[in-house]
């Protein structure tokens, strides 16, 4: 062996200049106009006006208004924007934005920057494109953006382009909804008015306002981006329609927790420090269960600032993907056979001191709040889990409830067995003059020392209590958290507000007895919502049969519950929506499920055609042009047997393919001759659904059989497994 010389290190000099680390807490909301840089930015006594209408919820003077833009607009241009945008968030859910330069023309060949305070207060984009569900009419174009004050501008990057981005509402010519986040907007105040209006009259009257606050847990797939684009059903549905389960899926529960591969960690890095910039607080990031599955959760906000960043979460997650090679996945159901994703919301209240009111507290007045709080919730779940369920209504979460993965469709409330035991104390009659010393021997007054995962949380409960809020976890990863959080505020104010009633009409001698004997026959009328157990058995879905629970499985089923008179009655009593409004989102999610389903058909049909059967025609051809020559030469068909048989399954799986497609296509037609949306979305339902399956299980089986040369989708051991 030849001896090679060393190096000498006279002879090759090495700089490596270390990079200088930044402490996240230097740079957190720099592409913020927040509190901090409004402080900075804007004279006392308008960031004084500014603060006052956030928090009392009144407009902003124009005058005033002018002054915050113009700071507005020195600041963005500081951070290298040349534009600025009303971000909204439209029925489509997703978000938009019309881009406005800040460039105005004052003589030929001369331009200054100028933004106004009613460009900040009010844009009109075109609404013409945008699903109204029937409130305008096509021709009719106009609609408004209105600036949401509470939710802070920031500044977003897209290559070299940088743009100012203020978050708006968006409503039509005639006022109503036309968007996501004017009925949470509603519903926040409705939610707030109740809940002071209830701690009042328990004696509390230092609280000017209570909000909700939301922490959405987002899970997510990555797989490399090359894959992602050889395959039409990802890039056009989300998901695959075909595919064979890979040998080894997540039965070794190797991923979950496990250690970050460096490729991803890498990828999370650079998509929680975008995050961080803009103010949002990603706090925890882990594998999930399933292969190339990931979670990221966020520190706790109000909810309408938790809505705004986790949209701003799933557009990042996109973006910065595609830096690393990747694609990141926000269906809730990308891979048949491995676990989907969702995206469980935790919700609470909060007073303006920063108290939780659902935080059992220090003290027994403490605990009488709580526990009326408390009910109020379940209460809520119980009489309007109809609608709780329609919220997270969509074609693709439908794969993924009751899957044994997710909670079923059966809407109960989990609170473990300490809040059970005392409960149950109460509505036996344990508590009856609600003294200290009673509330005390009943062990209520040291729930605030007990640790707050004394019993097991239980992963199967769509609504679970976990020590200071409530977890709702049927939402879909890929959904707006904005509709389910304004349905958790209304039907919360709703029970609030019928509880204030009955506290008030018990004439108990204190309000603490009054409390009591509401709150004894309150939890006896409620109990069929409690359940403790396993979710996902059979014996629970007949159980709950017999409570009375619904049980909505499907989309178009569970929607009806948008437009019964009990839902417009509840959405006009507290101005969160309209009947009109109401009904326009009953249609647009209608019209969303059957589009959802035909674009999954049209995918489909199209593989099956063109690249399922093809590759199973050239295995076919290539098979028997072996068995003919191998015939010729051993003159011996028993030697050929295996390759017969398995020619013959292949014959046969490409005649089951195009007949079923066939099948499939024509039910699609009978179902498009319906003039009735809800109809048409049912019939795609019952009968279209369940061929798609069936024709699936052909696909994925000829997957198998064919060369894997000669199969022309990316399979899902090659996709689930990157390094």
């Amino acid at each position: 062996m030849k001896k090679t010389s060393p190096i000498i290190a006279s002879e090759r000099t090495y700089v490596v200049e270390k990079e200088k680390l930044i402490p996240v807490s230097e740079y957190y909301g720099e592409d913020t106009f927040n509190n901090k840089v409004m402080k900075e930015k804007l004279p006392k006594e308008t960031y004084k006006k500014l603060m006052d209408a956030v928090n009392e919820g009144r407009s902003l003077d124009l005058a005033t208004a002018d002054i915050v833009a113009h700071a507005m607009k020195e600041w963005a241009i500081e951070k290298g924007a040349t534009h600025f945008a009303h971000w909204f968030q439209p029925m489509t859910g997703m978000t938009a934005e019309k881009h406005d330069a800040f460039v105005d023309p004052v003589g030929v060949g001369e331009v200054v920057e100028r933004f106004s305070g009613k460009q900040l207060v009010q844009g009109e984009p075109d609404a013409s494109s945008f699903p109204s569900g029937g409130i305008r009419s096509t021709f009719e174009a106009r609609g408004y953006t209105a600036w949401d004050m509470a939710s802070p501008a920031f500044i977003k990057r897209n290559g070299i382009s940088t743009t100012l981005c203020i978050p708006t509402v968006f409503i039509s010519f005639t006022g109503e909804a036309l968007d996501k986040k004017t009925p949470l907007l509603r519903s926040n105040r409705a939610v707030s008015a109740s809940a002071v209006n209830m701690l009042k009259l328990l004696g509390g009257n230092g609280t000017k306002r209570v909000h909700a606050n939301l922490g959405p847990e987002q899970e997510y797939f990555l797989i490399d981006r090359d894959y992602f684009f050889k395959r039409q059903d990802l890039v056009l549905s989300g998901r695959t329609v075909v595919g064979a389960p890979p040998a080894k899926g997540q039965e070794l529960e190797d991923q979950y927790f496990g250690s970050i591969k460096e490729r991803i960690s890498s990828y999370m890095h650079d998509m929680e420090e975008e995050l961080f910039k803009l103010g949002i607080p990603a706090k925890t990031r882990h594998n999930e269960v399933a292969p190339s599955q990931f979670e990221i959760a966020p520190v706790y906000e109000e909810a309408n600032l938790a809505v705004d960043h986790n949209q701003l979460v799933m557009d990042t997650m996109k973006s910065v993907a595609k830096k690393h090679g990747l694609a990141a996945l926000l269906h809730e159901k990308p891979f048949a056979g491995i676990n989907g994703s969702g995206k469980h919301v935790n919700w609470s209240l909060s007073d303006n001191n920063g108290n939780n009111l659902l935080n059992p507290g220090k003290t027994p007045q403490d605990n009488i709040q709580f526990l009326v709080f408390l009910i109020a919730t379940i209460r809520a779940v119980y009489k309007h889990a109809d609608i709780l369920r329609a919220s997270v209504a969509t074609y693709a979460n439908d794969h993924r409830l009751g899957a044994n993965e997710a909670p079923p469709a059966i809407i109960s409330v989990f609170l473990g067995e300490q809040l059970t035991y005392i409960l149950n104390c109460i509505e036996r009659g344990s508590v009856t003059k609600a003294t200290n010393a009673e509330i005390i021997d009943l062990g209520i007054s040291s729930l605030s020392v007990v640790d707050k995962d004394s019993t097991d949380r239980n992963r199967t409960s769509p609504f679970a209590f976990t020590g200071n809020k409530f977890e709702f976890r049927a939402v879909g990863s890929s959904q707006s958290i904005s509709f389910p959080a304004a349905v958790l505020n209304t039907i919360v104010a709703e029970s609030l507000d019928y509880l204030a009633g009955k506290i008030k009409a018990e004439g108990a001698k204190s309000i603490q007895q009054a409390v009591m004997q509401v709150l004894k026959k309150e939890i006896k009328a409620i109990k069929p919502i409690l359940f403790n157990g396993d979710n996902y058995t059979k014996e629970w879905e007949k159980e709950a049969a017999k409570r009375g629970l619904p049980n909505y499985k499907t989309t178009p089923v569970a929607l009806k519950a948008l437009i019964t008179d009990k839902a417009i009655g509840l959405f006009e009593k507290y101005q969160v929506l309209s009947k009109i409004e109401l009904l326009s989102r009953y249609l647009i999610y209608t019209e969303k499920y059957i589009k959802d389903l035909e674009i999954e058909v049209k995918c489909l049909s199209s593989i099956c055609m063109g690249q399922a059967i093809p590759a199973g025609v050239a295995y076919e051809q290539k098979l028997a042009d072996a068995i003919g020559k191998t015939l010729d030469i051993l003159d011996d068909g028993k030697l050929l047997s295996a390759q017969t048989e398995i020619l013959k399954r292949i014959a046969s799986l490409i005649n089951a393919i195009y007949s079923g497609n066939k099948d499939m296509l024509a039910e699609v037609e009978k179902a498009n001759a319906l003039h009735d949306e809800a109809k048409k979305a049912q019939l795609l339902c019952i009968q279209v659904k369940p061929r798609m399956d069936e024709l699936r299980k052909y696909v994925d089986e000829l997957e198998g059989l064919v060369d894997e040369c000669l199969w022309p989708l990316p399979k899902f051991w090659e996709m689930l497994f990157i390094s």
